[in-house]
């Protein structure tokens, strides 16, 4: 009998994950939160984008409950953690702080270690988000994952042993940070996982925002006064070659090549 209910005790879980991140449905246009003034956002990624679309997270911020859980993934008085309407990666999501007094700022103000608390409490929510990125990652992929074989097995099994094997750690496959001039007004950190395979990946700007320096990890913050990363323009960061993530193969200006490269690497990566 404690097999059988460990064994429904484990499809519910699996069953509650494919539910919370199964594909979303086609969601309204966001509305401004009220009030809002835009923060530093002038930059070649933002420029051109509209004030509304900029703040467009208000919304999500001001009133998690009106979105589906498969929209609005959590919220809690402190944070909104949503999926990004327009993924860059098979997992992305947003963490969005609800301090009004920290959602306008730059990333690099809000996070510069003055407000260790604050600092430290983003830390925390992100690491949730990470962890159910992670396990999200190792529900669609674990069964083609060779570090995962034993652990499929396992969960295949009757009865299923009382232990599970650990298998391959897809926290390690999560990046978690900003960007160095974000593209929208309110304060949000990217949970993505790293195999930018997507089909909103669909420029220069969208696979070097997370490619190079231009993203800049969590666990970098507080940023050095002197960190090259506080000037993105001038480091060039958009615009440079392009180079796989994973291999480090150098596609000079070809994104279409580096596309079809892309969906090489995403089948090998998710194998490992």
């Amino acid at each position: 009998m404690a097999s059988s209910a460990t064994n429904e005790t484990v499809s519910k879980k699996r069953n509650a994950f494919s539910e919370l991140m199964k594909p979303k449905p086609k969601i309204p246009k966001a509305t401004p939160a009220p009030n809002a003034t835009p923060s530093i956002t002038t930059s070649e990624t933002a420029e051109s984008i509209p004030s509304s679309r900029r703040d467009g997270l208000g919304t999500y911020i001001a009133n998690p409950a009106s979105f589906p859980p498969t929209v609005v993934i959590s919220h809690n008085p402190g944070y909104v953690t949503i999926r990004d309407l327009y993924p860059k990666s098979s997992i992305h999501l947003l963490v969005l702080p609800r301090n009004p007094a920290k959602s306008q700022l730059h990333p690099f103000e809000a996070l510069d270690g003055s407000d260790r608390s604050f600092l430290a409490s983003v830390r925390a929510e992100c690491a949730k988000a990470k962890s159910l990125a992670a396990s999200e990652l190792r529900r669609r992929f674990g069964k083609f994952s060779t570090q995962d074989q034993a652990r499929e097995a396992a969960l295949s099994a009757d009865p299923a042993p009382d232990d599970l094997p650990q298998g391959r750690d897809w926290s390690a496959e999560i990046m978690v940070g900003v960007h160095a001039v974000p593209s929208m007004s309110h304060l949000h950190i990217h949970v993505i996982s790293v195999d930018r395979h997507s089909d909103r990946l669909k420029h220069r700007k969208h696979y070097n925002s997370f490619s190079t320096p231009f993203f800049v990890p969590l666990d970098d913050f507080p940023l050095a006064d002197e960190d090259d990363r506080r000037w993105p323009g001038r480091e060039g960061y958009l615009k440079r070659d392009f180079r796989c993530w994973r291999c480090g193969k150098g596609f000079g200006k070809e994104f279409k090549r580096l596309k079809e490269h892309l969906g090489e690497e995403f089948e090998d990566w998710r194998r490992e």
